[in-house]
């Protein structure tokens, strides 16, 4: 993983104005952004931790825990709401186990992720 991080670090060294790219490139390489990888640029680019968290939980984009082998994406827009998309989306959190707030089962087998509109 450090090599990944040295490499993806090496070509940002602009500071703050690249922690956007700096944690897509991280997201591409390892499928999320890793708690390691924000403690090493906060390092390594003289960069608070606190100003990496704070962009990733800004945009959806970025996922700070593995997504499982297996996505199911479900769309809770309104047509499908009206339709009855929450109560599919229940009874798979339930069939999979997942707990409110979970969204990756505990094997890493399947996320569920939820979408305005597909």
């Amino acid at each position: 993983m450090k090599n990944t991080l040295e490499d993806i670090a090496a070509k940002y060294r602009e500071k703050e104005a690249n922690i956007i790219v700096l944690l897509q490139e991280t997201q591409e390489a390892f499928g999320y952004v890793p708690q390691e990888a924000v403690e090493y640029f906060a390092d390594e680019l003289e960069i608070a931790p606190s100003k990496f968290y704070g962009v990733a939980t800004f945009y959806s984009q970025f996922r700070m825990k593995p997504i499982g082998k297996n996505k199911i994406t479900s769309c809770c827009g309104t047509a499908c709401h009206v339709k009855g998309a929450e109560k599919i989306l229940n009874g798979l959190n339930r069939e999979l186990k997942l707990s409110d707030g979970e969204d990756t089962t505990p094997d890493g087998a399947f996320t569920v992720e939820k979408v305005a509109c597909l």
